[in-house]
């Protein structure tokens, strides 16, 4: 095979990676989008919660920073989401002035019970590669969110 083919066949299977990546963003989207639908959340809650779920408790204007939102917005944003019962806030033990967020863990469960057939069909998945195979798809899929948090912060900048 020459050179020129070979940069053929190495430009279509890295299209045909992003266009993966594409499909998996606008399908991940949907499901995301029936989520929150079935939750009576909106489109950007499920974002909110998923922060402080994954990094945990944290300030306002912490999450505001994490999440692009201005903080008069974010703090709409709580209102509803306490009044959902979705999070709490806490004065903080270090700092009393402050508040401290908690997603409610008996309503996360909601979220993952909608979640489990999404979570079922990916395990099934992962039982089809190996353990090799599968250090490469989480490297590959972790170094895209990474190369996707800096596009974002390139884009925040003026």
């Amino acid at each position: 095979m020459t050179n020129v083919a070979q940069g053929r066949g190495r430009r279509r299977l890295v299209t045909t990676v992003k266009d993966a990546v594409r499909s998996l963003r606008t399908e991940l989207a949907l499901l995301n989008r029936r989520v929150t639908g079935r939750l009576q959340l909106r489109e950007g809650d499920l974002d909110l919660l998923e922060v402080i779920a994954r990094l945990g408790p944290m300030g306002p204007s912490t999450l505001a920073r994490h999440t692009a939102l201005h903080p008069a917005t974010m703090t709409g944003v709580l209102d509803r989401l306490e009044k959902g019962g979705w999070v709490t806030r806490e004065r903080d033990p270090d700092d009393r002035r402050s508040l401290v967020l908690h997603v409610r863990r008996d309503r996360v469960r909601e979220i993952l019970t909608l979640y489990s057939g999404m979570n079922q069909a990916l395990d099934d998945l992962c039982a089809n590669y190996t353990d090799d195979e599968l250090r490469v798809i989480a490297d590959f899929l972790t170094r895209a969110a990474e190369a996707g948090n800096s596009e974002t912060r390139n884009l925040d900048e003026p």
